[in-house]
């Protein structure tokens, strides 16, 4: 029987359908944000340049002096 608000067989109106669909796209965006996420964050993890490689790639100290302070620290 209806009850004029629409019912379509399920115990729910019109604003029952729109409020299922609406939770199933935001379930869906974000499990996809989550994805993207994780995927950025393990890919795209990138080791910052340490003071002497940022002073090596200026051109302040030569490749000798790079790789003798590269050793030193090294060990």
């Amino acid at each position: 029987m209806m009850d004029g608000m629409g019912d379509f067989g399920f115990g729910m109106g019109l604003f029952g359908w729109v409020f299922l669909i609406l939770v199933w796209v935001l379930i869906v965006a974000g499990i996809i944000t989550l994805v993207k996420w994780l995927t950025q964050s393990t890919s795209g993890r990138r080791r910052k340049n340490t003071p002497i490689q940022e002073r090596y790639a200026r051109g302040d100290i030569d490749q000798y002096e790079y790789e003798h302070k590269i050793n030193v620290l090294q060990g």
